[in-house]
């Protein structure tokens, strides 16, 4: 039977060509200028996702 995609995860989610997941930290859209400047500078880029939470995640993603 063929694996369905976890659509929840995939949209949240980016796999790289080194099989790296990478994730865009939450709580962008509003409120952020009572946040210092470090914590808003670190809300722009994307977070490599630790090895322990990634094995779970491939296995929502069967094409990674």
């Amino acid at each position: 039977m063929k694996l369905k995609t976890k659509k929840l995860v995939a949209k949240r989610v980016r796999i790289t060509r080194r099989k790296k997941i990478m994730i865009r930290p939450g709580g962008q859209d509003h409120f952020n200028s009572r946040e210092s400047g470090k914590v808003t500078r670190n809300k722009r880029t994307d977070k490599t996702i630790a090895v322990v939470n990634a094995r779970n995640i491939r296995r929502l993603l069967p094409y990674s």
